[in-house]
């Protein structure tokens, strides 16, 4: 991780016509990182609608690719960044790793180009089959959803590497288990959103047999986000016990958050509009992040503390830190407490992995194979890119 001013010093601040330029692009982007903050549209978008800014348009049963731009969508560009993932520097790391096989992960969804190597040290760590994905509903606004998870009801997502399977048995037995105010089957919600097909990806790559349970989560006050975790927990905890799965070695459970947006663009400035001292201390905010709430045994009352760290609690929609896993993350750590406790294990632990920006280390250079950014970066409009593991305790 760049931390001096003549290693930042190329991400100066434009001026100018230039600068209100970038911004104009900026605001017009801004959408791709963070929930829109307009209210919600008179109706949700057709799946038509959706579909028709979709990459790659799902068809049938099987769910396309939303974005094609940040994201591999060729087998060929998929392994070469797999491969370029690995060149220095590597990101921001915190000290030792957990073995592979842990029992949750959380993962970065920025574009490649900039948050690759922190996928490549993560990703690794899960060697289950099956993974249950707890996304970012970045446009949950549009679609007036919220206090719900939202399930799919697609039998296979595309890949780079081909059709990835949802494990639907097991899909259906989570979401008929749960009590009917608490979900819904939406396929063009999932369209609509990139946030775990920028994962999925990478996990079908290092696996070819993996299977999926996709949910993504809108908002919801804290309260009914720990009720929706825990009641998902004790039904995967059971469907685990029936079917004689083992969490970690055969299923996992990986959310999906970036970490903090930084600009005027995304309406959080606390530490002046942008520069390096700024850009360090939303760093060191972030470290904070992954050292406090996010480390150490899950439990509800870490999720909680998250949670107050980044939303209102009042105001379930307003940022106070814009993590865009403001929802997702109490989830997930909610449902790996829960599930372990229904399988009789301790609590997983949680591991910061490590940590990135989309201005603190070279861009991977996956632009030569059709890659590139879906928003701008420089010291003014930065989105950090964190990963921890969660491992059970052996």
């Amino acid at each position: 991780m760049a931390g001096s001013d003549g290693a930042l010093s190329r991400l100066a601040r434009p001026t100018g016509a230039v600068y209100r330029a970038a911004m104009l692009t900026t605001l017009s982007l801004v959408v791709l990182a963070q929930a829109a903050l307009k209210p919600a549209a008179d109706h949700p978008p057709t799946q038509a609608e959706v579909r028709q800014g979709m990459g790659i348009p799902s068809q049938g049963d099987v769910r396309g690719q939303q974005d094609a731009v940040g994201f591999a969508s060729t087998a060929e560009q998929m392994a070469k960044v797999w491969d370029l993932a690995t060149a220095p520097p590597a990101p921001e790391s915190f000290g030792p790793l957990p073995p592979p096989g842990v029992a949750g992960i959380l993962s970065p969804h920025d574009d490649y180009l900039y948050a690759g190597r922190v996928y490549r040290r993560v990703i690794p760590l899960v060697t289950a089959k099956t993974i249950v994905l707890v996304g970012v509903f970045h446009k949950y606004r549009r679609f007036a959803a919220h206090d719900r998870l939202v399930f799919d009801g697609y039998r296979a997502w595309r890949t780079p590497d081909g059709n990835v399977p949802v494990a639907t048995g097991l899909r259906d037995e989570l979401f008929a288990a749960m009590p009917a105010s608490e979900v819904v089957r939406d396929d063009t919600a999932h369209d609509s959103e990139h946030s775990l097909e920028a994962i999925v990806y990478w996990l079908a790559h290092q696996r070819r047999d993996v299977e999926i349970v996709p949910v993504i989560v809108p908002a919801a006050p804290f309260d009914g986000l720990r009720g929706m975790a825990a009641h998902l927990g004790d039904a995967l905890a059971a469907a685990m016990k029936r079917r004689g799965l083992t969490l970690g070695r055969d299923v996992a459970v990986v959310i999906s958050s970036d970490g903090v947006h930084y600009g005027r663009d995304f309406d959080y400035t606390p530490f002046g509009d942008g520069g390096v001292e700024a850009y360090e201390r939303a760093l060191a905010q972030d470290r904070g992040v992954l050292t406090g709430p996010l480390s150490g045994a899950v439990s509800v009352d870490k999720a909680r503390a998250f949670y107050a760290a980044a939303v209102d609690p009042d105001r379930p929609d307003h940022y106070r830190m814009p993590w865009c896993g403001r929802f997702s993350i109490p989830v997930g750590l909610v449902l790996l407490a829960e599930t372990a406790r229904g399988l009789g294990l301790a609590a997983p632990v949680g591991t910061p992995v490590a940590l990135a920006t989309t201005v603190g280390v070279p861009e991977l250079p996956v632009r030569p194979l059709g890659l590139g950014p879906t928003a701008p970066a420089s010291l003014y409009h930065f989105v950090a890119a964190p990963a921890v593991a969660f491992a059970t305790p052996r």
